[in-house]
């Protein structure tokens, strides 16, 4: 797994998770590596969202990534927290504490406790490498209820003739309902931007991956994901077929990654893929697909392989968006369930067989004639999600 020039990585144990499991991740960047990032919009923000996004886009050395505790609702404290944190990592990097950036996730209202961090961050200083092993332990550092790590990459020769690479991380498997990125995600290049570019391309690449996500349509006080690019000692003089190059494959990873979230669901066991075409525009389609994603009805008849057509239909009615009825068509795993405004002849069992035989299912609607479409990924619902979230902080 090709990982990009100029950055280090360590992931290890420092006692914030009773587990014992890793829970803090250390990602730092050469000199002149710049950082751009988009952020939760609850209105409840966690104390490290507060800071980063006050940090970014910017000139950023490195962030330090916690796991098992997210540093929200905290009052005062928990902003102090923050920021100390960020001075005990510049500390290590001989760099300004504004230079560095602060995620948290985990449970909410607990106070870090500062003692391990304190030796926990030197710790990680001290085991920082530029190998793939280092990078996947930060990987496995920032997950909590998470069954994997979730890592992709890519490497890649630009018509410059220049290779290059993106390496991403991210966790989530609950309180995933993104409005601007996802639970945790970072995403590292080699290739030459400035912060503004960076800044410019996330929020491109945010908006038709990770906002595309759902599992049960609730948004964390704790999302952050951030574009850090190394190249910055390079000639930012980009053509723009290379530019063009490098987004799309800076896109192809974030959809990578997006989508390991809600495959990955609390208790899942189907990533259901919701195509929405023929809508007003993109708003719209966006609005009916993530209608469809968050209903109840829909994510069980997957989760029971119930080729229930009805509840697709009407979810997409009472979407809030404009459709045209008598042109709404719907396809499950390829065959024909609704059509023109009425039902298709079908084989049940057999639909529901197709449902039931795959994890990934794809559902696709077309709700009239208009350019607008869009494709958001959730997870079913089952009885092992309710279970575990009826116990999650007890």
């Amino acid at each position: 797994m090709p990982v990009p020039r100029g950055f280090r990585s360590a992931g290890l144990a420092c006692g914030i998770k009773a587990s014992g499991r890793p829970d803090l991740a250390f990602v730092v960047g050469d000199p002149g590596t710049v950082a751009a990032g988009v952020y939760t919009q609850n209105q409840i923000v966690a104390a490290p969202v507060v800071l980063s996004r006050s940090r970014t886009p910017g000139t950023i050395r490195a962030v330090i990534i916690n796991s098992g505790n997210a540093n929200a609702c905290t009052g005062d404290r928990g902003f102090r927290d923050a920021e100390e944190m960020t001075e005990l990592a510049a500390q290590q990097l001989g760099c300004t504490a504004r230079e560095v950036l602060v995620m948290s996730t985990g449970i909410i209202g607990h106070h870090l406790p500062m003692n391990q961090l304190r030796k926990g961050i030197p710790a990680a200083s001290g085991k920082l490498q530029a190998d793939e092993a280092s990078f996947l332990a930060a990987a496995d550092a920032i997950m909590t209820t998470d069954h994997a790590r979730k890592v992709a990459s890519s490497q890649f020769v630009l018509p410059s003739g220049k290779q290059y690479s993106i390496f991403g991380m991210a966790k989530g498997a609950g309180m995933i309902g993104p409005n601007m990125a996802t639970m945790l995600g970072l995403l590292l290049t080699d290739f030459p931007l400035s912060a503004t570019q960076a800044d410019h391309l996330l929020h491109e690449v945010a908006d038709r991956s990770f906002n595309c996500i759902r599992v049960e349509g609730h948004t964390s006080t704790n999302d952050s994901l951030v574009l850090m690019s190394g190249g910055g000692q390079e000639d930012l003089r980009t053509s723009p077929e290379d530019m063009a190059l490098f987004a799309a494959h800076l896109q192809s990873i974030a959809i990578e990654l997006a989508k390991k979230i809600p495959a990955d669901g609390e208790g899942a066991t189907h990533l259901i893929e919701i195509r929405v075409r023929g809508a007003t525009d993109r708003a719209d389609a966006r609005q009916i697909a993530k209608t469809i994603a968050d209903s109840p009805l829909v994510k069980t008849a997957v989760a029971g392989g119930d080729p229930n057509w009805g509840r697709i239909v009407s979810a997409a009615g009472y979407a809030g968006a404009t459709i045209e009825p008598a042109q709404v068509a719907l396809r499950v795993q390829g065959f024909s369930l609704y059509e023109k405004g009425a039902p298709c002849e079908f084989s049940a069992p057999l639909v529901s067989a197709a449902i039931r035989e795959t994890r990934d299912v794809l559902v696709e609607i077309t709700v009239g004639d208009g350019p607008g479409e869009t494709t958001v990924w959730t997870s079913d619902l089952t009885v092992d999600y309710v279970k575990f979230n009826s116990h999650y902080s007890t």
